[in-house]
């Protein structure tokens, strides 16, 4: 059965949208019109993947060995293709720079690995498997995942874009709120044996109602140009192999206690940059690593999303990314 275009689940979705314009119908209306222009448009072949270098288990590694090796990781909810955007590629940037990069897959069916046993017994062998000095790029929770990885195995560099660390500066009623959705997703999560995107979105939708609302209305009167983009990056959001359960106890345990027991991040040598998105809701200023003082950070005029493929990330993220990976 094909699954019709998202978000998914509709229901808990049209409910956020109507909460979030209680007190005006017309704006509803609008966002419902846009609903339906990306419901009904035209979707894009999805990309091809990079050829495969190394596998161990479901994760694999891909691109070309060589060189100047850059590894890529991804975030464990979404797919790695957003990074390697036909026309709008962070990987062929760094690429036209002079170096190489490869991304970690994570495949299309969650093992049963929590985010440690993912570090130590997947990304630590399949970076070893290049058999040379590599320097590390996570974008957001891969970048949690590779800065455990990086306090534990020598790398020259390490950037982080986006990327979750120091919970605790969530606050406690963010917290609060992200163990209640979990506490009600617990359940049919466990009866599943995985947690799949569908209730992982209704988190992301709570976290700004109204900057959901806002661009539904934009999409609304968009033009095809943009419409096709949007389609493109909202069918990215609303995808993603499902989670272990494993991988979600230790994403709530990171939550409960506010940070990753046994991982100094001060202990990285490697240099470190640690890229945060101005306006991202996901991920603010306050959660990343730079928060606690022991990292600069480079902060952006841009969102979770746009500061990777918008029309200005080849001049806000890509170039700066790019001379950092290649320093000496």
């Amino acid at each position: 059965m094909t699954r019709s275009p998202g978000p998914h689940p509709l229901p808990i979705f049209l409910a956020t949208l109507q909460a979030a314009c209680a007190d005006d119908p017309a704006r509803l209306a609008t966002a419902l019109a846009g609903l339906a222009r990306y419901q009904q448009a035209p979707r894009p072949a999805s990309p091809p993947k990079r050829p495969e270098v190394a596998r161990i288990g479901e994760v694999s590694l891909r691109g070309t060995p060589g060189p100047r090796p850059v590894v890529i990781v991804p975030s464990l909810i979404n797919p790695a293709h957003v990074l390697d955007l036909p026309g709008r590629s962070l990987m062929a940037h760094l690429e036209s720079a002079g170096l190489n990069p490869l991304i970690i897959d994570w495949g299309g069916s969650p093992e049963p690995l929590g985010l440690a046993s993912l570090v130590n017994q997947r990304l630590a062998p399949l970076v070893e498997k290049l058999g040379q000095p590599v320097a590390m790029l996570g974008y957001c929770l891969g970048g949690t995942l590779a800065l455990a990885l990086a306090a534990h195995i020598p790398i020259t560099r390490l950037a982080l874009i986006a990327t979750p660390w120091h919970f605790a500066g969530y606050g406690d009623g963010q917290r609060a709120a992200l163990a209640e959705w979990w506490a009600s997703a617990q359940p049919l999560a466990q009866a599943m044996g995985q947690l799949p995107i569908d209730l992982l979105q209704p988190a992301f939708w709570s976290l700004d109602p109204a900057g959901l609302v806002a661009k539904y209305v934009r999409l609304a009167t968009a033009n095809t140009h943009d419409l096709a983009d949007f389609v493109r990056l909202e069918d990215w959001a609303n995808g993603g192999t499902p989670l272990s359960l494993a991988a979600v106890h230790d994403l709530a345990a990171l939550y409960a206690s506010g940070r990753w027991d046994g991982v100094d991040a001060a202990a990285i040598t490697a240099p470190i940059l640690d890229v945060i998105a101005g306006a991202d809701r996901i991920v603010p200023a306050q959660v990343a690593v730079s928060a606690l003082g022991t990292v600069t950070a480079l902060q952006l005029d841009a969102g979770h999303v746009g500061m990777v493929v918008g029309r200005r990330a080849r001049d806000l993220l890509w170039e700066p990314l790019a001379d950092f990976l290649g320093g000496a």
